[in-house]
């Protein structure tokens, strides 16, 4: 596994070059997830592995890579028959762009053809040409969500299937995924996460001798890229013709008994969700064995799939870089090796992971509030000279209400708010602005329709002209700037409550992460408020802020409300289409500065003002209530909404309350 090919001169990276290998070896492994800082080489690894991949046999002028051995019946170029001749061709890897369209994806009607020839014709799109060979996104994190649910039923199903524009269109799409993200830019959704089988991280070296390799080879491939890759070739030959033997080994490889007893045991351990993480480790321990040229799976070739396999699988706390304890792997292992015959007097019935289960390997849960000390009191505010509490946890996340911008904006893709898309639902057309984009396909056959005599048409085809082009408009969703406000201060010191305030913030983080918010946190005490992170895309950067986030002192609420209102004036100049939603935690007091309510009352009107839209969460608790956070709410113009009320189980009807005040 050391052997020296081109992407070796990125040093620190066996685990990649090993799963890749893996995945040459038996597709069937699922792809490979690349994580690592920037500058590490993940592109480049990715790309050496395409001339590594043996040749694939094609039917001669299919445009979905039929094989001739066993043709899809369905194919859209066919019927072939089925062991004919076909012709040999290089495995290819298809990039698809971060920014790419739906059409360029899954394919679409040939509008030069149909306006043309008035013929319906099908063109293919870039999952027809990845497959049987790979596809590659780079920072796939960054892939818009309409792309992503697409590439989820292409994998899922291994074919895709095209119904617009009046074209049905089924073909096969079996490929290998492969993406490549930098963890800093954000994650990944979930559901994707889950489709590729394996997961590597990497990094730049430290030591000084490994770094001056990588130079020195990067300088050499510039000066003479011919030359150096010449040096090579010998190598990546020997490596080609290892990955044949693999494969041709592979159907012989024996997985026993006590191989899949590992496997079951290690997933039932490390909690991980479904099925598929047992399947991906068996196939990956499988195509290990076949690697190494071994007909029989070991124990170390479990322990290697375990490792590549489960880091992105298991279940970890919120914003927690994925990991794998390798104490407790090799714990697992090890209570539930031995040989092949099953013992059914044995303890394999019992939970994998051994000890008294004490839950997940990351450690106690912790609410924050039930190993909390008992509230002091109703959290009046402290005098002035009255020293900061250490920071509490955060109570347990829940899912969260959505809270959305009332309107249609034209910001950034995402999952929040109504928004004028390149992507999403068609709900009208419109006469285009400049270069046509989106063509509405209908609607430029009926403005071109009446027109057709005088212009003089004879053929199948429509003499369609400029003015006839209709541009699509759709409908979709955008990420917001949501940007916390939140009430450090002595009256929200108590432990149970400040845990509670936290878990609250830290479920709408959650929520912002999955909907592709940007996030920024404002926190006010004391005698001032500072920004405590800038508008980010790095919301697990605000999850840290906010859990060392320190209490005390008096309440400062319009110091917060203008400094968040200073930050919003900011974004607006970096991005104008952007929308924002200020979120402000807080129980309403204001005691800080000069005529502290009044001030506060006048900041919250510049939000009402400028139309921001904005959220109060009510942290008011006990038996007496003030009503000061819906007295804020109505100087901003906005909602107010107790914590129980900001569940998406509560009864409260949020949402109702926002579209109505939109109205």
């Amino acid at each position: 596994m050391t052997t020296p090919f081109p992407f070796t001169a990125v040093v620190g990276q066996d685990d990649l070059r090993l799963a890749l290998l893996l995945n040459a070896v038996s597709p069937s492994v699922g792809g490979v997830l690349v994580r690592g800082e920037k500058g590490t080489a993940k592109s480049t690894a990715v790309r050496a592995l395409t001339s590594l991949l043996p040749k694939v046999a094609v039917v001669p002028g299919c445009r979905f890579s039929c094989d001739p051995a066993s043709p899809d019946p369905g194919c859209p170029d066919g019927p072939h028959e089925g062991g004919g001749g076909g012709t040999s061709r290089p495995a290819r890897m298809v990039e698809l762009p971060v920014g790419a369209s739906e059409d360029r994806l899954v394919g679409a009607l040939d509008i030069e053809r149909a306006l043309a020839e008035g013929v319906k014709a099908f063109e293919p799109g870039l999952l027809a040409a990845a497959h049987r060979g790979i596809l590659y996104v780079d920072e796939v994190n960054l892939l818009h969500d309409h792309l992503v649910d697409l590439l989820l039923d292409a994998a899922a199903m291994g074919a895709s299937y095209v119904e617009r524009e009046g074209v049905s269109v089924r073909h096969a799409a079996r490929f290998l995924l492969v993406g490549t993200m930098n963890p800093e830019e954000g994650e990944l959704r979930p559901q994707l996460l889950d489709r590729f089988g394996l997961t590597v991280e990497v990094a730049a070296s430290r030591e000084p001798d490994q770094r001056v390799e990588v130079v020195r080879r990067r300088l050499a491939y510039d000066d003479d890229p011919a030359g150096f890759a010449a040096r090579w070739a010998d190598e990546e030959a020997a490596v080609r013709q290892r990955i044949v033997a693999a494969r041709e080994l592979l159907p012989s490889v024996r997985l026993g008994d006590a191989a899949l007893r590992q496997i079951a045991a290690t997933c039932a351990a490390f909690e991980v969700d479904g099925m598929r993480a047992d399947i991906v480790m068996a196939r990956t321990a499988t195509a290990l064995a076949a690697w190494a040229g071994r007909t029989d799976v070991l124990a170390e070739d479990v322990r290697q799939a375990a490792l590549l396999a489960l880091p992105h699988r298991r279940r970890r706390n919120p914003f927690d870089a994925p990991g794998l304890d390798e104490d407790k792997l090799d714990q697992t292992l090890e209570e539930f090796g031995g040989d092949d015959d099953p013992d059914p007097d044995g303890d394999g019935g019992g939970p994998g992971g051994g000890g008294g289960q004490p839950g997940p390997d990351e450690g106690p849960a912790g609410d924050g509030a039930g190993a909390a000390p008992p509230e002091a009191g109703e959290g009046e505010p402290a005098p002035g000279g009255a020293g900061e509490q250490s920071p509490v946890r955060a109570a347990e996340p829940f899912r969260t209400r959505v809270l959305s911008v009332p309107g249609i904006g034209e910001g950034a893709a995402g999952r929040r708010s109504r928004a004028r898309t390149e992507h999403g639902r068609t709900t009208g057309a419109r006469r285009p602005e400049g270069a046509l984009t989106k063509l509405h396909l209908a609607a430029t056959v009926r403005a071109a329709a009446p027109h057709q005599r005088a212009r003089g048409r004879s053929g199948r085809g429509l003499v369609v002209r400029r003015d006839d082009l209709r541009q699509a408009t759709r409908e979709g969703r955008e990420g917001n700037l949501v940007l916390f406000v939140v009430d450090a201060s002595g009256s929200m010191a108590a432990r149970q409550r400040m845990s509670a305030v936290k878990g609250a913030v830290l479920s709408l983080l959650l929520d912002a992460y999955q909907r592709r918010d940007k996030v920024g946190l404002v926190t006010f005490r004391g005698s001032a408020a500072e920004v405590a992170l800038p508008p980010t895309s790095s919301v697990d950067a605000a999850a840290a802020r906010l859990e060392s986030l320190p209490t005390g002192g008096r309440t400062p609420l319009a110091a917060g409300l203008l400094k968040a209102h200073d930050v919003l004036r900011v974004e607006r100049l970096r991005d104008p289409a952007r929308r924002a939603l200020v979120v402000v935690v807080t129980d309403g007091r204001a005691t800080g500065g000069p005529e502290p309510v009044a001030l506060a009352a006048r900041a919250a009107r510049l939000f009402a003002a400028e139309g921001i839209a904005s959220v109060v969460v009510d942290c008011e608790s006990g038996p007496v209530r003030l009503g000061l956070a819906g007295q804020l709410a109505g100087e901003l113009g906005g909602t107010a909404v107790t914590l129980d009320e900001l569940r998406a189980d509560s009864i409260a009807g949020l949402v109702k309350d926002v579209q109505r005040r939109a109205a």
